[in-house]
């Protein structure tokens, strides 16, 4: 790779997360992280997202290039090229994805979890793009799907309605939710969810939502005088439901394997064998591709394959689609050896990975719980090699000083430091790390967020995280960490005193427990790799492969499972030291005394199958998504899953290769849940790696799981249905929010208001938002001049209350920061209120400015508000 190349992935950050870039003039800018999730047709975008392995050594890389319908092909060949380089970049180990609007991989729309939103234009299609941080807006969504949602910008017209889909109004300080008759419930609670997503992210949370069901437009008459103010009164019926996409390609049975490579310049494909196929077959010095017989086209990469082989993999799976006149829309997959998907290995009669990873240790797998045997720690060797410290999540040996806050009244509270590594899920931290590096100062910052603590608590820990930074001149790396997932580093500084207290709180004077007993699962190796969760004093609650401890008002149980090893156990004898004074005793699992159970409630099942002691299992677990709608069994895969994917509406199919478990939802289809037996035994005939079809079908109803279904999934909760909103719970809120601020319309002098200036594409230029047609003629919002804001009126279009006392100035215009910093009251522009100089800010200039979102700010209190406002020069 060249300098210039090089250049270009400067700004790639290799920390876990999602990254997305577009490409504007064959260049690739980076987008904001406010606009994840929005997509416009006319542009192609590089999206890269980096996960820790399962293992919890190491990571695993995704690049995907997705290809909007407008785009050019010169985009399209820049994005492909970058995808190469950036793979290059990387190590040459990411997955590489090919994406097409409209049929992305449930990998890919499983990264934004609200929702996908196409946009209309784009940089090369001749369109301008909308600006998404301002309320000069009006746009019709058209939302689609049940698992994964997309919304699409169609045209501001009954027309495009129908009864069997949902349609989001977008007016900028109002959305209105309009529900076809036929939309079931479970897309009625995604569509709420990605409007309450546009409302939060891309308006600061000042935004009015509503909810009309199209079957009963009579109960909300205030909500359609809105709808009719800008679509216009309707005539005549509206559009039959239009069938959903396939969620997926039906299982493909019809697997071919090819070798490719290039003679005399020619592209030669080769077939190799036909399914079931078996792993010997790949060769680590050639490139192989795997053909579902167009459905999905896969590229593996050997190791020893020559470089130039390797880089053009994805060149060749996209002409060996255009030769064989597949759909350009077509999934396609690029893996080296030693990374390949979960979907990849499936394909196979049998698979093994390689225990050895890159680095500080050995990874070997029980099922889904997956534990690292540590070896030397080597810090020398991840300052010589920063890619290794990447891979380790591990900047340093974890030996530098600690300070951790509590938040107390939203202010920052010293915790006592022989206390540190005890965190309470009712309360939130900071926890700042100081190390040396290069004789330089160096900081990490993390923000520990408890499962219980309350929002204005989760709140002031990022203000204050905000505060302390500032202290700091903006040195410390800002880590979110939420409870029970923290990171391998974190770990690490705590030296293996590390302690997750399910609930209560550390604040001094507060009883947290009332006493009774208290189960600990402890998992680790050393000290820089150990933490002990509490879990539900229950025998459920136990796992085979770890160390649990017990702690009751008279002694401390320290139970091994069969499959800990004795360096966990030594980990598990030291944690209990730090938790209890009381006398220890040991308790071998299968040799537990009559007192043991009688403080876990009773003896019960636990997670203890067999299958789960198994190092390295041939295939990992997946989770699939049924549906016989069309009749045809079809699949969706859920993608890195956990039991929050479990819908209540759905019946899941979880293939742990020995046995196939069918979960059913309490609300699933009826048709679906009578076909569900045959379903798993269709999945079994037609599976690609020639299954048994005698596997054994577990049927597993909601509320019923056995510890054989809930050992697959990390951090079961078996309480977690009992609680949380439902579809209309959530509607009920929403309608009770609108009627207390309505969202009214002047029919008689209606406008929307102009705004400053349009979206300006990442790198691009400023342009005008494109023109909507509705009732009443041209509603789109038009730019004022920066030096003279004017509002401009439309016939018959819609005015709205505020969503707020402030509102947005009261006139709905975004002003050029210019005009407002630090400028007597008698220079400001006419109408804007001194005091309130904030609300005529766009949401960008907003944050820029006073270093938090809109939401955040007005949770602050009046005197911080005043005070962040006097530094900003808005007071």
């Amino acid at each position: 790779m060249n300098e210039d190349n090089k250049d270009a992935f400067k700004n790639v950050n290799r920390k876990p997360g999602l990254q997305i870039w577009t490409i504007n003039n064959m260049q690739m800018v980076p987008v904001p992280a406010q606009g994840f999730g929005n997509f416009f047709e006319g542009d192609c975008y590089i999206v890269l997202y980096i996960s820790p392995n399962k293992s919890g050594s190491g990571q695993s890389a995704d690049i995907h290039y997705w290809i909007g319908n407008t785009s050019s092909q010169d985009e399209q060949g820049a994005a492909a090229i970058y995808v190469t380089q950036l793979d290059e970049y990387l190590g040459g180990s990411p997955v590489q994805h090919r994406e097409v609007q409209g049929s992305e991989s449930p990998r890919f729309r499983g990264y934004f979890k609200n929702g996908l939103i196409y946009k209309k234009g784009g940089v090369a299609s001749g369109f301008h793009h909308v600006d998404t941080n301002v309320y000069n807006i009006l746009r019709l969504l058209h939302v689609k799907g049940r698992k994964h949602v997309t919304a699409a910008e169609v045209e501001v017209s009954w027309n495009s309605f129908n009864n069997g889909d949902i349609f989001l109004l977008d007016m900028g300080k109002a959305i209105v939710q309009w529900n076809g008759p036929q939309s079931n419930r479970r897309e009625k609670l995604k569509a709420v969810l990605l409007a309450q997503d546009i409302r939060d992210r891309e308006r600061g949370g000042r935004a009015q939502i509503g909810v009309v069901e199209g079957g009963d437009e009579k109960d909300s008459p205030e909500l359609m005088k809105v709808m009719t103010a800008v679509l216009g009164q309707r005539t005549g019926q509206l559009k039959e439901a239009i069938p959903d996409d396939k969620p997926q390609q039906a299982q493909n049975a019809n697997i071919r394997l090819y070798h490719i490579f290039e003679n005399s310049g020619n592209l030669v494909v080769q077939e190799v064998a036909t399914q079931p196929l078996t792993q010997d077959l790949l060769q680590s010095t050639d490139c192989y591709m795997v053909d579902q017989r167009g459905s999905s086209v896969m590229v593996w990469k050997g190791k020893q394959a020559s470089k130039e082989e390797r880089q053009a993999a994805l060149t060749r799976a996209m002409g060996y689609i255009k030769a064989k006149n597949y759909p350009l829309s077509t999934s396609v997959e690029v893996m080296a050896e030693g990374g390949e998907s979960a979907m990849f290995k499936h394909l196979f009669k049998s698979w093994r990975d390689k225990g050895q990873t890159q680095g500080l240790g050995t990874t070997y797998s029980l099922g889904r719980i997956a534990k690292v045997a540590q070896e030397k720690f080597d810090v020398m060797e991840l300052h010589a090699r920063p890619e290794l410290a990447a891979q380790q999540r591990m900047v340093d040996d974890a030996s530098g000083d600690i300070k951790v806050w509590r938040i107390e009244n939203l202010e920052l509270a010293d915790v006592n430091p022989t206390t540190y590594g005890q965190f309470y899920g009712g309360d939130c931290y900071l926890v700042l790390y100081t190390y040396q590096r290069s004789s330089q100062q160096q900081y990490i910052l993390y923000m520990w967020q408890g499962r219980h603590a309350t929002k204005d608590e989760v709140t002031a820990c990022a203000y204050q995280a905000v505060n302390v930074d500032n202290k700091y001149n903006g040195a410390p790396v800002q880590v979110r960490v939420v409870m029970g997932k923290e990171p391998r580093h974190f770990l690490a500084i705590f030296k293996g005193k590390l302690i997750i207290f399910e609930g209560g709180t550390g604040k001094p004077g507060v009883v947290s427990h009332e006493g009774g007993a208290r189960l600990f699962q402890v998992r680790g190796t050393n000290e820089r790799n150990t933490k002990a969760t509490e879990v539900q004093p229950r025998a459920s609650s136990l796992n085979t492969n770890d160390v649990f401890l017990l702690r009751t008002d008279n002694i401390c149980y320290l139970w091994y499972g069969k499959g800990c090893s004795g360096d966990e156990r030594e980990m598990g004898r030291a944690m209990s030291n730090i938790l209890s004074r009381q006398d220890k005793q040991v308790v071998m699992e299968g040799q537990e005394p009559a007192e043991f159970w009688v403080a876990l409630g009773g003896k019960a099942p636990y997670a203890s199958d067999k299958n789960l002691q198994k190092e390295e299992p041939p295939h990992s677990p997946r989770l699939f998504e049924c549906s016989n709608q069309t009749g045809q069994f079809r699949m969706t895969e859920v993608d890195d899953f956990a039991q929050s994917d479990l819908d209540e509406e759905d019946v899941m199919l979880l293939d742990t290769w020995e046995e196939i478990f069918l979960w059913v939802g309490s609300f699933a289809n009826q048709y679906e849940t009578k076909e569900a037996w045959n379903s798993a035994q269709e999945y079994l005939r037609t599976h690609p790696a020639g299954r048994d079809p005698d596997t054994p079908i577990i049927f597993v109803k909601q509320g019923y799981e056995p510890p054989t279904f809930t050992g697959w999934f990390n951090a079961w909760d078996p309480h977690k249905w009992s609680g949380g909103n439902s579809y209309e719970e959530m509607k009920k809120k929403l309608n009770d929010a609108a009627s207390l601020t309505p969202i009214t319309v002047d029919l008689n002098n209606t406008h929307v208001k102009g705004g400053l200036g349009g979206y300006r594409a990442p790198g691009g230029p400023v342009s005008s938002p494109p023109v909507y047609r509705g009732h009443g003629g041209d509603l789109s919002p038009r730019p004022s001049s920066p030096t003279s804001p004017s509002t401009q009126r439309a016939q018959s279009s819609p005015s709205y209350a505020p969503s707020s006392p402030a509102g947005v100035g009261g006139a709905g215009m975004y002003l050029d920061p210019e005009l407002l910093i630090n400028k007597p009251h008698d220079e400001l522009p006419q109408g804007v209120d001194p005091s309130q100089r904030e609300d005529h800010l766009s949401d960008v200039d907003f944050e820029n400015l006073l270093g938090t979102s809109r939401s955040d700010f007005q949770r602050l209190p009046k005197w911080r508000q005043n005070d962040l406002k006097k530094k900003a020069g808005l007071y």
